[in-house]
């Protein structure tokens, strides 16, 4: 297995006659079932060699001591090769050169070893274990939804920690005092969505005999009034510049770069790109099937030209290796399909770095930056509704308010026509 990543004999010998010779190919067999590029194999191998003679030099002697050293190991690797460093970032991947491939290589060579979290854990795992499974299992959420509680009610349980509050003295005060606090960085729908899941978890919370009175009645509902605010949209000039900044020299560039002009001229929704699969392009009739939409329909567009052209670079260089037919791949090792959250943060980097501001950037900006377009076109609400999936009419009629165009006629006398 070394030999597809070493030229050198000698260094192959070399690997293979250390005391960790034998792990070290094990691990070199695994990152090659991940696809792992040639480069970063041989860096991992070269950090492994590091801390075979590290921990030698320290007196270990079987396999199960070697956790015990990983920290000293991270610490002895920073100092001789993290000089550099200038930043938090810088000294972050560093200690990712050493610290990644040993834990990794320690989970596979030593029974009971796992690697070491850095996610944190799940709100009130502890104090309420039974609420997650009760999501999952009684009320029948998705996993989306379930995250969407996760991150709702960790600041909920660092607030409560921070002010040494257990459940059990929870009172109608202090829940008015979190979600004050909570309207201050939140927007409305936000707050929507926090006292929503707040209800939830203190009907289960009394449902349980963890707390002895039902509190959900302290949670204001708060209202949003329907049509009550304009789509976060920016100008199809923008748009344009934003396209021609993606650099596609490069795989990422040509990759972004596909992504985005599917969110430009259907006005796709980022779990609708990330579902898209070989399958769906149907390059004989210069179509491509969205399968998976919101609504739970269907739909067929026209392959334009540039969209084609952009997937087809794309295609080029996506890995032909991957089983999975999704077209959409992260650019690194392991090279997994990518997700809804992963298009919308590189959408949002893209408009942050050619200077565009814009409110909760991300992939549902181009999506309303295409209604708005369809819009501005004359289309009528019916057709542009159809044409990028909503359900329903209302949902198009908002883009109706911030059509210029048609409002300035209005003021200056033609009315009539536009009524």
């Amino acid at each position: 297995m070394l030999e597809r990543h070493f030229r050198s004999l000698k260094a192959i010998d070399r690997i293979k006659a250390q005391w960790l010779g034998p792990q070290i190919e094990r691990y070199a067999q695994f990152l090659d079932e991940l696809h792992t590029s040639n480069s970063t194999v041989r860096q991992h191998v070269r950090a492994l060699g590091h801390f075979n003679d590290f921990v030698i030099g320290r007196g270990a002697t079987c396999l199960d001591d070697l956790p015990d050293h990983v920290d000293a190991f991270v610490e002895h690797w920073q100092a001789g090769h993290g000089r550099w460093c200038k930043s938090a970032q810088d000294r972050a991947a560093v200690v990712a050169q050493s610290r990644v491939p040993v834990e990794r290589m320690l989970s596979l060579a030593v029974p009971g070893y796992t690697r070491p979290s850095n996610r944190p854990a799940m709100p009130f795992s502890t104090s309420v274990p039974g609420f997650f499974p009760f999501l999952l299992k009684e009320k029948g959420l998705r996993q989306t939804s379930i995250h969407n509680y996760t991150f709702t009610l960790r600041p909920f349980d660092s607030y409560l920690a921070q002010a040494g509050i257990s459940l059990d003295k929870l009172t109608p005060a202090c829940i008015t005092e979190f979600i004050n606090d909570r309207a201050k960085t939140l927007h409305k729908s936000g707050m929507l969505n926090t006292a929503g899941a707040l209800r939830v978890f203190l009907r289960y919370l009394h449902r349980e005999g963890i707390i002895a009175n039902d509190l959900v009645r302290s949670v204001p509902r708060g209202r949003v009034y329907r049509q009550a605010s304009i789509p976060r949209a920016i100008g199809w000039a923008d748009v344009e510049r934003l396209l021609a900044s993606i650099d596609r020299r490069s795989d990422l560039g040509k990759r972004d770069y596909a992504i985005l002009t599917l969110l430009t001229s259907y006005g796709l929704r980022a779990r609708e790109i990330v579902a898209l699969c070989l399958d769906d392009l149907d390059w004989a009739h210069g179509q491509i099937g969205i399968p998976m939409r919101k609504g739970g329909h269907s739909t067929r567009y026209p392959l334009s030209a540039a969209v084609g052209e952009a997937i087809i670079a794309y295609l080029h260089v996506r890995r032909t290796d991957i089983d999975d037919r999704r077209i959409f791949l992260t650019v690194r090792s392991p090279y997994t399909p990518m997700n809804h959250w992963t298009v919308s943060s590189m959408v949002a980097g893209h408009l942050r770095s050619i200077g565009i501001q814009v409110a909760r950037a991300g992939s549902h900006t181009l999506r309303h930056s295409c209604v708005q377009h369809l819009v501005e076109a004359d289309l009528p609400f019916k057709v542009i509704g159809d044409y990028v999936g909503h359900r329903h009419p209302a949902s198009t009629l908002v883009y109706g308010k911030v059509a210029v165009h048609k409002l300035r006629e209005m003021v200056i006398g033609h009315g009539e026509d536009v009524l």
